[in-house]
């Protein structure tokens, strides 16, 4: 098992364009909707395309791997690279209780420990003006939540991974 590293800033009203953010039902719409089979053919298309962070964390592995910020075999270095997005983002945050370094080292830890019995971690924060950051860590091969998604890498994760 390995694990991959996602970071996403942008609009908050962006972030929430929740169609986006969820893969297609496996079932199109009835066509006598002819406004639904439209939207459910563009969500079908951009889904596995954007770079929104999905609404269950594991479908990140069926995003494009250029959205893969990192990559880890140890857990530790994994929440470590968190830890780093975490104090590089803290200063922006919009609430000044989640800038505590107490409470950001207790995430960092907790991440660790979650994806060393094969979680996945998932955090958002609001920065200042009407932007969001979402940072997430995922386990790969396989993962526990959604095991049929393949890695989007496709190739062996080096060791130590990579930055931002």
């Amino acid at each position: 098992m390995h694990h991959h590293g996602y970071l996403w800033t942008g609009p908050k009203q962006r972030f929430d364009d929740e169609a986006l953010r969820r893969p297609p039902h496996p079932d199109p719409p009835p066509v006598d909707k002819p406004e639904l089979v439209q939207r459910y053919k563009e969500v079908k298309a951009e889904f596995p395309i954007a770079d929104l962070p999905p609404l269950e964390t594991a479908y990140w592995l069926s995003k494009p791997e250029k959205l893969i910020r990192g990559t880890w075999e140890e857990p530790k270095e994994a929440a470590e690279w968190l830890g780093e997005r975490l104090a590089e983002y803290a200063p922006r945050f919009a609430s000044e209780s989640e800038r505590d370094s107490t409470r950001l080292a207790l995430l960092v830890h907790s991440a660790a420990e979650r994806l060393g019995w094969g979680g996945d971690v998932s955090h958002g924060f609001y920065l200042e003006r009407p932007l969001y950051l979402s940072l997430a860590l995922v386990c790969c091969s396989p993962n526990r939540a959604k095991p049929e998604l393949a890695c989007p890498a496709r190739t062996r994760p080096k060791a130590g991974g990579a930055g931002t």
